[in-house]
């Protein structure tokens, strides 16, 4: 089956909740409301002729003053079986950022589910352990969004950069320099 097929079926079936379709360099894609994006999730990885098996990656999106609604979360698939792809993008509402977790259709959204989460603050309903995946868990504000202060939150330096810098300075003597040699 053809991804633009897919398209169209999912269109069909999923009246209401498909905004638009596109396609970018062969990859088809659909921008969806958030609110039944389990349901259309399990469809795509459930379903014989379709069965996206890999969710391949998942990213937040910050438009800004672009576009609204505000966020959007990309979601790429694949089917090994039928190695075909689709891109689903999801608009997240500025003021609740969330969305329902499909860490339960696909274990790797697990992992970029938290990610999206640090780096942008959108919140990911049902997922088994949203928390900060890359920054440190007394990190404040949320990296990616465009409206992030560039020397960090406040101005200031982050609370626990004295301690990394000490930790570093301890280290230091397991260290070793391409110029020394033994």
């Amino acid at each position: 089956m053809e991804p633009s097929q897919i398209v169209k079926i999912l269109d069909g079936g999923f009246a209401g909740e498909v905004i638009a379709t596109s396609e970018f360099r062969g990859q088809p894609g659909i921008t969806l409301k958030k609110d039944r994006l389990l349901d259309i999730a399990r469809c795509l990885h459930d379903t014989p002729e379709f069965k996206f098996d890999l969710l391949r990656d998942l990213c937040g999106v910050d438009y800004k003053k672009m576009k609204k609604p505000r966020f959007e979360v990309v979601y790429n698939l694949y089917s090994i079986t039928h190695r075909h792809t689709i891109r689903l993008n999801v608009q997240v509402d500025e003021k609740q950022p969330s969305l329902p977790s499909v860490a339960g259709v696909w274990k790797t959204a697990d992992w970029h589910e938290r990610e999206c989460f640090d780096m942008y603050g959108i919140t990911f309903d049902g997922h088994p352990d949203l928390r900060r995946i890359l920054m440190p868990e007394d990190w404040e504000g949320y990296p990616l969004r465009k409206d992030y202060p560039m020397a960090g939150p406040d101005d200031e330096e982050w609370a626990g950069f004295k301690e990394v810098l000490k930790k570093a300075e301890e280290f230091k003597k397991f260290g070793w320099h391409l110029n020394e040699r033994k």
